[in-house]
């Protein structure tokens, strides 16, 4: 029910990653966690030089945050921005002067997707089931339990472990998580979470939670069309009940990320702001582009 603590702890595409890395050799290098952003030193004559680089196919969005002991170097300690995929870029230059005997280590932080991102309000998302079928909405756009803040566009499905999701928009996917067997609602729990991740064309990603065990049917790379069956709901990570958590995430600065708003068809017609209590019936409508 809370995709925020689910995504950082379970290191997502995801969703976040977090590392240290001492910087005093010749040459240094290291990746946060999942190997998606390398952070590379480089000394070259009196120069201290540190790049980020990004080793999948896919944008992401990083905060790299300098800490020392000792320098004088005055330059801006944090660091954040997009990378498109592969690409590596400089981010500071240091004098070895301001280093002498001190100690120079950098953290980092990535999510996936482009900061510069742009949402298309007049796409709109199929249902993530099977046509034909509805489920309760146990948790709405702006629910008090924990919609609320960057989850504040999310919605939760009341979904038995083991039901068809389908994808709401197609995409490549761009991160998969399918190893856990746990569900919790305590302080940590988020690590366990399954889920995938897929890269809509303008950007954003619709992110699948909760998934059961082996529950992923798409791998990292594959091209899903709307309406694609890509995976088995579950009660995994941090949660109290068998759910689906959907939303669409835009990263934003410091490599956070945001849902945002966004539109269902459904049997009834399109539905701007899916309510609690209410039960939405999937119809697959041919969407332009997928």
């Amino acid at each position: 029910m809370n995709r925020q603590e689910n995504k950082h702890a379970a290191v997502r595409h995801g969703i976040s990653a977090l590392a240290t890395l001492l910087l005093m050799q010749n040459n240094a290098s290291a990746a946060c966690e999942e190997d998606w952003l390398t952070v590379n030193e480089r000394r070259t004559g009196d120069t201290l030089s540190v790049s980020a680089q990004n080793t999948n196919a896919y944008p992401i969005t990083y905060a790299i945050r300098v800490r020392d002991s000792g320098t004088s170097y005055s330059g801006s300690r944090s660091l954040t921005g997009s990378l498109d995929a592969q690409e590596t870029r400089p981010l500071l230059d240091m004098p070895l002067a301001s280093l002498d005997d001190a100690k120079l280590s950098i953290s980092c932080r990535w999510t996936i997707g482009s900061e510069n991102a742009e949402h298309d309000d007049d796409y709109r998302y199929l249902l993530p089931y099977a046509d034909g079928t509805s489920y309760r909405v146990l948790q709405g756009f702006g629910s008090r339990f924990s919609h609320r803040g960057n989850e504040q566009y999310a919605i939760d499905f009341n979904m038995p472990v083991g039901t068809a999701v389908h994808a709401a928009r197609g995409g490549i996917v761009a991160r998969t998580v399918e190893s856990h067997n746990k569900g919790c609602w305590e302080d940590g729990c988020g690590k366990f979470a399954n889920f995938i991740v897929v890269l809509h064309d303008d950007g954003t990603t619709g992110e699948y939670y909760h998934l059961q065990q082996n529950g992923a049917l798409v791998a990292p790379g594959d091209r899903v069309t709307a309406g694609q069956k890509i995976g088995l709901s579950g009660n995994t990570g941090h949660t109290t009940m068998p759910h689906l958590h959907f939303a669409v995430y835009r990263a934003t600065s410091r490599a956070r990320s945001q849902s945002v708003p966004f539109s269902f068809i459904s049997a009834d017609g399109v539905v701007h702001k899916p309510r609690r209590g209410r039960h939405y019936l999937a119809v697959m409508h041919n969407q332009v582009g997928d």
